[in-house]
């Protein structure tokens, strides 16, 4: 399918990640920062927020869009967004990047088709990839 340069969105909600990972918003920047460059993106700038007494959120602002984690470290939940438009980074690299990293227990995905009118919702499937 050829996309259009309004992108692509892929949401993925992960279940089981030790909460020692998800409760470090240095350790989670690093790693954001990672898929990021992974799938080929140009990272602008980075925030991070670390919650007390637990959790963190972190986004990474892209040329292309954002890439962004929210963590209830207590729940063993993480909630990733990769948003990326044009035709050259795939948001899907990201986000196989960062399953690899958290090795959660359970894993859902859509990925929505931005730009076509209305919505296309689709599951992607998830890789782990190989970290270098």
């Amino acid at each position: 399918m050829e996309y259009s340069t309004f992108g692509r969105h892929v949401a993925v909600d992960t279940w089981g990640v030790d909460f020692e990972v998800l409760n470090n918003a240095e350790l989670l920047q690093v790693h954001l920062v990672e898929a990021a460059e992974a799938c080929g993106a140009t990272v602008m700038s980075v925030q991070a927020k670390q919650f007390e007494p637990q959790g963190a959120t972190v986004l990474v602002l892209l040329s292309e869009s954002h890439l962004s984690i929210h963590t209830y470290p207590e729940r063993g939940f993480a909630a990733i967004d990769c948003y990326t438009c044009g035709e050259t980074v795939d948001p899907q690299m990201a986000i196989d990047y960062l399953v690899t990293v958290l090795q959660p227990e359970k894993c859902y995905a859509k990925k929505l088709i931005r730009g076509l009118g209305e919505l296309e919702v689709v599951t992607p499937e998830i890789n782990q990839v190989e970290l270098v």
